[in-house]
């Protein structure tokens, strides 16, 4: 396989990079009520209690604690892409500092669930997905530990 030509997002307006390099994710906020909702989206508060229908794109905190996490052992099924050897790795459910807003998330290569617990501090990063057949590097956001 040939070297990556370039990197790009895996899903376009999740995150985003400051002009340090730092990634941030890209949520959305009612401005009625205050909710935050990550994937971002423009409309439709995800607040029951609330009838706005208008949201606001948001940077989203970079940092958070484990709220729970697991460990995939799988290679997932075709189409979705996967290294060949498959690794385990863990996923965790950070909340996140600023928002309270719980993001699910992959894990840093390397780190496995018996090396997480229950409020340990942890911040955004990305890392590469796959390399698609133009012979794009797909990053996406996770976890490490803070």
């Amino acid at each position: 396989m040939s070297a990556a030509i370039r990197q790009e997002p895996a899903v376009d307006g999740w995150f985003a990079t400051d002009d340090s390099g730092a990634p941030h994710l890209i949520g959305a906020k009612c401005p009625q009520c205050g909710t935050y909702v990550f994937p971002p989206r423009a409309n439709n508060c995800p607040n029951p209690a609330c009838d706005g229908d208008q949201l606001e794109q948001v940077p989203l905190s970079r940092r958070g604690t484990v709220w729970s996490y697991t460990e995939n052992r799988y290679a997932p099924p075709p189409p979705y892409p996967s290294p060949d050897p498959f690794e385990p790795f863990a996923v965790a459910a950070v909340q996140l500092a600023d928002e309270g807003l719980i993001v699910l998330g992959k894990v840093v290569d390397g780190t496995l669930a018996a090396d997480l617990e229950v409020g340990m501090e942890m911040e955004l990063t990305t890392m590469p997905l796959f390399t698609d057949d133009d012979g794009v590097e797909r990053i996406t956001y996770g976890w490490r530990r803070a």
